[in-house]
């Protein structure tokens, strides 16, 4: 960490047990204790799932980046999420709906979601240059990228759109309106990337979006993040990839751990980095270290 200060994480598994996870020797009270200690963006294939995949997955990302460093978001977050459940537990009940105890759990959701929903728009604005900027250090073109936020509660309070659709709701049994159905939209020359990019511009985005987190937690936290680099460089022409490693070897990234398949093709990738490096091979479960410079 940027501070030179150890820190020791475990996790532990007995059989019947929960799973213990620890910090320094000590037991976190909730797991959510974890969550922003070691600042970490990670780069893999299956980030295409924010692509491809609906937007429960594009609203987790922007989850797990707002909670790294700023708790309260966390805990406006959990607080929703639990009152959410229990509305649903109350609309799949055989009983008859009890209005006073529905509005009580309305309005806790609504008095969390507004945190939830400035949060996510406050990052996805601020988000949006540093992406722009590293797409087209990337891609090495001016291509028209975009992130934006969408929100019922960008027009109505959430309270409004609850007692509205209580009714609607407890025929489909579950609720239909919430910062839970919020949707970051992805764009491409002013169309869903989905439908408008090629492979080596939707590796482009996603690297440049999960860049861009790098920048951001960095600024928020004050702190370095780890940054992971799972198997990216497939499917990418060669300027794509010279320019992705000019950025990572830059002096605002830390300590980076990158993962390949092709050794060979890693240790190319390494050598073009002018920066100190260990190379490690994984054979048979085990972890052997073949070069170091």
């Amino acid at each position: 960490m940027d501070k030179g200060v150890n820190e020791e994480f475990s996790c532990g598994l007995k059989r019947g047990e929960k799973k213990q996870f620890k910090h320094n020797k000590k037991n976190y009270d909730k797991l959510s204790e974890h969550i922003g200690i070691v600042p970490l963006v990670m780069v893999s294939p299956a980030d295409y799932n924010l692509i491809s995949g609906g937007s429960d997955e594009r609203r987790r990302f922007m989850d797990v980046v707002i909670s790294q460093y700023d708790k309260e978001y966390l805990h406006a977050l959990i607080r929703y999420n639990r009152a959410l459940a229990q509305r649903n537990v109350m609309l799949r009940s055989i009983n008859e709906l009890d209005p006073e105890m529905m509005s009580l759990v309305e309005h806790m959701m609504a008095q969390e979601a507004v945190k939830v929903y400035e949060g996510r728009l406050r990052f996805v604005e601020q988000l949006i240059p540093l992406f722009r900027l590293l797409y087209k250090e990337i891609a090495g073109i001016d291509e028209a990228v975009n992130l934006s936020y969408r929100s019922s509660l960008s027009d109505y309070s959430l309270a409004e759109h609850l007692a509205a659709s209580r009714y609607d709701d407890r025929r489909v049994g579950y609720t239909t309106k919430g910062v839970h159905k919020d949707e970051l939209v992805m764009q491409l020359n002013g169309y869903p990337i989905k439908k408008e990019g090629s492979q080596g511009q939707n590796k482009s985005y996603l690297i440049a979006l999960k860049l861009a987190q790098f920048d951001f937690l960095h600024r928020c936290s004050g702190e370095t993040p780890l940054l992971l680099l799972d198997d990216i460089f497939d499917k990418l022409d060669s300027n794509r990839v010279e320019q992705i490693v000019r950025l990572v070897g830059g002096e605002r990234f830390g300590q980076i751990f990158i993962t390949d398949v092709n050794r060979d093709h890693t240790e190319s990738i390494l050598e073009s980095i002018n920066r100190e490096y260990k190379l490690f091979e994984v054979v048979g479960g085990g972890v052997n270290l073949v070069k170091e410079r």
